[in-house]
C-alpha cells in the first residue's frame, strides 16, 4: 500500500488560514495568490478524502475532520521546525537573560522555553518573573537582555507585539461577591499598578462605590483571593485559571475606561547576539500561536 505524504507547506497554510480566518488573509500572509492557496487546500482535502473547511459568513470554519487535521498539523510543524532549528542551531551558544511579568509566565513561557532549549541546547537561559517596572529597571541596569513588559509602549525601545483587552475577573462560581448597595470589593496589587488604576478609574467614572478588599505582591495571591470570593479585579484574560472567569457588565460592573493594554519587547536598543536573536524569534512565534487575535503586528 502506497503511503500518502502530506506537504509541510500545505499544513502550514492550513494553520495560518485557521488563525487568520480566511484564505485571502492567509494568501497575503505567505505571499501567494488566493487561487494558489485554495488549490493547496483542495489538494490536501483530496489526499485525506474529506472536506476540512466550510464557509461561515465571510470567514472559514473547520469541519470535524479539519479540527483533527489542525491538531496534527501543529504537532507535525512543531517537530519539523524543531528538527530544522536543531540542525542549523547546534553551533549557537551563549547566554540569554529574559524577563517577563507573571501574566505571561504561566500562559506560554513553558512552551517557548522548551522549544528554544530543544533547538539550542548549548544556550544558557536565565528567566526573571517580576513586575513590569522592576524588569525594565533591570534591563536598564544591564542585568537583563530582553524584557517582555506590559503598558510601557512609550519607551523608545518598545516593540509593540500585542494589544490585550482589559477585563473584569471574578470567581467562576455564581455566588455573589457583594450584596446590593455595598461597595464593590477590589482585589489588586499595591499602588502604583496600572491594572488597579484602570479598575478604580472605571468605577469612579461610573459613580460606583468601591473598597480595596485584598492586596498582594503576587498574581497567585490575587487569583486565590478572587477564587475565595473576596472581590474582583481588572486584568487581561491571558492565562486565566479555570477556577476564575471574565465577568461582563450584567454583573453590575462598569465598562473599563480607555483602550487595550500593549505588550512590548524591550532590548534597550542593544545589538542582539545570535543566541538572543534566535530566542526573540521563538518568543514572537510562540506569542503568535498563543495570542492569536491579540497580535498587534
Amino acid at each position: 500500500m502506497a503511503h500518502t505524504n502530506l506537504d509541510m507547506d500545505v499544513l502550514r497554510t492550513v494553520v495560518i488560514a485557521h488563525r487568520l480566518g480566511s484564505f485571502n488573509k492567509a494568501a497575503e500572509y505567505i505571499g501567494r495568490s488566493q487561487s494558489a492557496v485554495s488549490q493547496q487546500i483542495h489538494k490536501l482535502e483530496e489526499q485525506v478524502g474529506v472536506p476540512l473547511f466550510v464557509k461561515q459568513g465571510r470567514g472559514l470554519a473547520l469541519t470535524e475532520a479539519g479540527d483533527v487535521m489542525l491538531a496534527y498539523a501543529r504537532r507535525m510543524l512543531d517537530l519539523n521546525d524543531e528538527v530544522v532549528a536543531t540542525i542549523r542551531g547546534r553551533a549557537v551558544a551563549g547566554r540569554v537573560r529574559f524577563g517577563l511579568p507573571p501574566d505571561f509566565a504561566e500562559a506560554w513561557l513553558p512552551a517557548a522555553l522548551g522549544r528554544f532549549k530543544r533547538a539550542h541546547p548549548s544556550v544558557l537561559i536565565d528567566v526573571v518573573v517580576d513586575a513590569n517596572r522592576r524588569l525594565l529597571e533591570r534591563l536598564d541596569e544591564e542585568e537583563l537582555d530582553l524584557v517582555l513588559a506590559l503598558g510601557n509602549d512609550s519607551r523608545k525601545d518598545a516593540e509593540v507585539v500585542a494589544a490585550l483587552p482589559f477585563v473584569w475577573i471574578g470567581p467562576a462560581a455564581s455566588t455573589p461577591v457583594w450584596e446590593p448597595g455595598e461597595p464593590i470589593p477590589i482585589v489588586a496589587f499595591e499602588a502604583p499598578c496600572f491594572f488597579r488604576k484602570r479598575a478604580l478609574d472605571s468605577l469612579d467614572q461610573a459613580g460606583i462605590a468601591w473598597r480595596i478588599a485584598f492586596t498582594s505582591p503576587s498574581l497567585h495571591g490575587l487569583w486565590a483571593a478572587i477564587e475565595a470570593g473576596l472581590g474582583v479585579t481588572v486584568r487581561t484574560p491571558l492565562g486565566l485559571p479555570d477556577r476564575l472567569r471574565v465577568w461582563n457588565e450584567a454583573s453590575g460592573l462598569p465598562p473599563i475606561v480607555s483602550g487595550p493594554l500593549r505588550a512590548c519587547l524591550h532590548t534597550r536598543h542593544r545589538t542582539l547576539e545570535p543566541a538572543l536573536a534566535k530566542f526573540k524569534a521563538v518568543v514572537l512565534e510562540t506569542m503568535a500561536e498563543q495570542l492569536g487575535d491579540a497580535l498587534a503586528a
